[in-house]
């Protein structure tokens, strides 16, 4: 199994320090995996467990790795922010009364940069055969705002990456080597759009059939 180094851990931590967020996921997986998937960031059992993708969205990936014959031993499970981004909200109870609770949201491009060096990092030392964005947020980390999964989704991309300049700025600049992407959305995304679930198949009917043509 692939392990970050714990001084990258405890560098992630401080620097999302001050953020609305919680807990810790590292990646998991093993080196040299068929693929790499890559997330948008913990959501509340995730931040619990310590472990990526449970929970349903969880789920949903596990059936459409095993759509294509893979399971989670098959690869690689990481996100572009590994503390879960919440927000608090007000929500009545059935008998009125008013309570207060965490809520997912959207990881900002602060804390997306926060953690830029843990997914660099990733990038660098895994060697993943494919990667496969999930959603909008890790899509993006890798190719910039200009990207967008409702376009790209289902395409074989082979292009360089965007990695943090430095540690002392917020500024990418393009890798030298050029990975293998393949955009989908993101598991959870049929839960609040229903029709993204025929998107959804086919992208990994595709993914199956390029893994196919090299024998992955």
């Amino acid at each position: 199994m692939f392990e970050l180094p714990e001084d990258l851990v405890v560098l992630g931590m401080k620097r999302i320090e001050g953020h609305p967020v919680e807990g810790f996921v590292k990646g998991k997986g093993k080196k040299n995996p068929i693929i790499m998937l890559i997330g948008e960031a913990p959501g509340e059992k995730e931040s619990v467990q310590g472990v990526p993708f449970i929970g349903r969205a969880g789920d949903e990936l596990a059936k459409s790795l095993a759509s294509i014959g893979l399971s989670r031993d098959d690869v690689y499970m990481t996100s572009a922010v590994r503390s879960r981004p919440y927000v608090w909200k007000e929500k009545k109870t059935r008998n009125g009364e008013t309570t207060k609770r965490k809520y997912n949201r959207a990881p900002t491009t602060h804390e997306i940069n926060a953690h830029a060096p843990l997914l660099d990092y990733e990038l660098k030392n895994i060697s993943p055969m494919v990667i496969v964005t999930l959603g909008n947020v890790g899509l993006q980390r890798l190719l910039g705002k200009d990207a967008k999964v409702s376009n790209l989704h289902g395409q074989v991309l082979n292009t360089r990456v965007r990695h943090l300049a430095s540690l002392k700025e917020n500024e990418y600049i393009w890798s030298d080597e050029k990975y293998i992407i393949i955009p989908t959305f993101h598991p959870a995304a049929v839960f609040y759009r229903p029709s993204n679930r025929d998107f959804l198949n086919e992208d990994w009917s595709k993914i199956g059939n390029y893994l196919n043509v090299f024998k992955l």
